[in-house]
């Protein structure tokens, strides 16, 4: 689960222990417990010290994901989790295909050569919010081929949106949900970058934002049940803080790799290569920071260029997910994520938040 440079990583994350959920960094082979420093992962990464804090050793690297091991927890707490859509061109295409399908995965092949062939070559070649991306606009809306889903693909605002409730993401080894009565659905590997109350980037992780292609697909107003739902947003192992070892370049030229193993033996691989994305990452950040402010800091999904066309049981009906379903999304320096999936109403209840954390901390006396 960790990044292959992992020693000279400065790794941060959440364990589960008797006493409640902890704070916890990587260092020298060991797992630290920094609670007693900073009780939130949030008034973590407030600190300038984390390259040399260190705090009470609970296990060895090794042993985790292990029997016996901490569990893992998703490696944001207080933050808010947003998403970016929209963000590939491949993405912005299929995007439109569920709009024109209405949501209908057998309606989906027939419409992608023809969408592909009239609008993929000048989505790839614009740059958004550019002149040039204006006069496509203009000419796509002539064409009668505009959507809603190419003003954020190319016009000068992206699709920014909240994704999930605080302390409502699961982690590495968890759970996670689709909903039960959608039968069009995928994975969205992602990266995810994790930023401070005073909009500083302070490191990546991977993301999972599971897409129900059939509820966006009927309605862009459905992305509420289409994006939030029980166990439906997976993050971690760990957040990876940037330092001389890894900074925003490697965020950039990132290539994530997905990797789906079904129960009846059915295998899907796919890549994301964030040299792909339309927008800048610092750009996702500053448009997410904008108009609104986040005192406990966000963590910001940044988008996928993976959108699974292979069929999976049907011709032409292309890929959903089945319950049981391994999904792996790693990349060498930010590590692998794994999931199982299921639907949200069989994944754990989601019942521990703010004030459960708040009573928790409190009755350990790490509340100031």
């Amino acid at each position: 689960m960790l990044p292959v440079d992992h020693a000279q990583a400065i790794l941060v994350g959440r364990v589960l222990l008797a006493a409640g959920p902890t704070p916890v960094l990587l260092r020298d082979g060991l797992v630290h417990d920094v609670s007693a420093t900073a009780p939130t992962v949030a008034d973590l990464l407030e600190r300038d010290d984390l390259a040399s804090l260190t705090g009470t050793p609970i296990c060895d690297v090794d042993a985790l994901g292990g029997e016996g091991a901490p569990r893992l927890l998703a490696p944001i707490d207080l933050q808010c989790v947003k998403a970016c859509g929209v963000t590939f061109a491949l993405s912005a295409i299929e995007r439109v295909i569920e709009e024109r399908a209405r949501g209908d995965a057998d309606k989906a092949a027939a419409i992608r050569g023809d969408l592909e062939a009239k609008v993929g070559s000048g989505i790839r070649s614009v740059v958004p919010g550019s002149d040039e991306a204006a006069s496509l606009k203009a000419a796509l809306i002539d064409a009668g081929m505009w959507s809603q889903y190419l003003e954020v693909a190319i016009g000068p605002d992206a699709e920014v949106f909240t994704k999930a409730p605080v302390l409502s993401s699961v982690g590495w080894g968890d759970d996670i949900g689709i909903r039960s009565d959608s039968d069009w659905n995928n994975p969205e590997p992602e990266i995810v970058l994790v930023v401070d109350r005073n909009g500083n980037v302070r490191g990546a992780t991977l993301g999972n934002d599971v897409n129900l292609r059939d509820f966006e697909g009927r309605s862009a107003l459905l992305l509420g049940k289409a994006k939030d739902n029980n166990a439906s947003t997976a993050i971690g192992p760990f957040i990876r803080l940037f330092d001389d070892h890894f900074t925003m370049d490697d965020v950039r030229a990132a290539v994530v790799d997905l990797e789906i193993t079904g129960p009846e033996g059915y295998t899907l691989r796919g890549t994301n290569k964030m040299s792909e994305i339309s927008r800048d990452p610092t750009d996702l950040v500053r448009q997410a920071l904008s108009e609104h402010q986040y005192p406990d800091g966000f963590a910001l999904f940044l988008g996928t260029l993976f959108a699974p066309v292979q069929d999976r049981d049907h011709v032409g009906r292309g890929f959903t997910h089945k319950t049981g379903d391994i999904v792996r999304i790693a990349t060498p320096k930010l590590g692998s994520l794994v999931n199982r999936v299921t639907t949200s109403k069989a994944a754990a209840p989601w019942e521990f938040g703010i004030r459960d954390l708040m009573r928790n901390l409190a009755a350990r006396g790490l509340l100031a």
